[in-house]
């Protein structure tokens, strides 16, 4: 495993991390999902990322249990705060109430004093960005939280949040965007943003939600039990990918990756690295296999030729419009 520093603080997180989105306490059994922790800690990731949302906060309490009697100091434990936790009118956003009472349950179904990483699920427009600052600061403050982060915000926002936290005293030092070689909306205007603050990405859906495994084949119908397929695990959203164009494309990605040594999600993984305001790409697994399959994709340099090639076979279906930064539909 390699590892590089979270923006430009002195964090240093594993280039792979683990993240049980709509695995932990939903699509796999519990057993399973300590088998995936288990792989990954084996394999050298020490960074998790989960939030309070996943599985209606199941995930947390899975993933507590499963780094349970890990030395805590060796870990990266990341989780967020935003979406609906409960039915009431203050159990969602990013108001002082709601980020005060989230960071507790969080840190009690983690099982842990306190998260590596406090991030801003999405931005609120319903909340004075600097009451939801303030209320970060105090989080920090009182040792709950080391650092803080948000996740799909556009670079406008990234900068005010940036510009308060410093006055604050508090490290802002991540974002956590949708990341792939066929989702590139960040490019434009998040990642120079990021780069001259200091912020790095922890990107996820790195196989843009399987699509880049190459699995899909065009004209033909999803394998049975895969993401496509199941409701609970993002079929919705995955839908965007699966037109014919885009998997006649990606399966022209396979020499490349047959060139590179490398399997299509491990090119896929590799890709995202190469940028160098990434500073860790998420991976989720359902078995411990593919966890052990995933992290090859950590240290490996792919050269200008094969980047531009993969360049030219995706671009015609490369989604680049910065607008789409944030969509209400996307909850990694």
């Amino acid at each position: 495993m390699e590892f590089r520093h979270l923006g430009r603080s002195g964090l240093l997180v594993s280039e792979i991390s683990y993240g049980n989105w709509i695995t932990h306490g939903s699509q796999v059994e519990e057993e399973a999902a300590t088998a995936c922790v288990r792989a990954a800690l084996d394999t050298g990731i020490t960074t998790f990322d989960t939030a309070d949302v996943y599985a209606g906060t199941k995930a947390e309490e899975v993933l507590g249990r499963a780094l349970k009697g890990e030395r805590r100091e060796g870990l990266e434990i990341f989780t967020k705060v935003y979406w609906p936790t409960g039915p009431g009118r203050n159990d969602r956003g990013l108001s002082r109430k709601h980020i005060m009472e989230s960071i507790n349950g969080s840190l009690r179904r983690l099982q842990t004093d306190y998260v590596d990483l406090y991030q801003a699920h999405r931005y609120d427009y319903s909340t004075p960005l600097e009451e939801t600052m303030e209320a970060f600061a105090d989080v920090v403050h009182s040792g709950k939280a080391h650092y803080i982060g948000v996740s799909e915000w556009k670079a406008s926002q990234i900068r005010q949040a940036h510009a308060l936290a410093r006055e604050l005293r508090i490290p802002l030092v991540s974002n956590q965007p949708q990341y792939s070689m066929l989702w590139r909306v960040i490019e434009a205007e998040v990642i120079p943003t990021s780069e001259e603050l200091g912020v790095g990405q922890i990107v996820w859906s790195p196989m843009a939600q399987g699509v880049l495994s190459g699995k899909y084949l065009p004209g033909q119908p999803p394998p049975a039990g895969s993401r496509a397929t199941d409701e609970k695990s993002g079929a919705n959203f995955i839908a965007r990918f699966m037109t014919d164009d885009v998997l006649t494309r990606v399966q022209r990605l396979k020499p490349l990756a047959e060139q590179a040594g490398l399997s299509m999600a491990q090119l896929a993984v590799a890709w995202v690295l190469q940028n160098p305001n990434v500073s860790s790409a998420i991976v989720g697994a359902s078995r411990p296999e593919q966890v052990h399959d995933n992290v090859k994709a950590a240290g490996v340099k792919l050269d200008a030729d094969l980047l531009k090639a993969i360049d030219e076979i995706v671009e015609p279906v490369t989604e680049r419009d910065p607008a789409k930064t944030e969509s209400p539909a996307q909850r990694p």
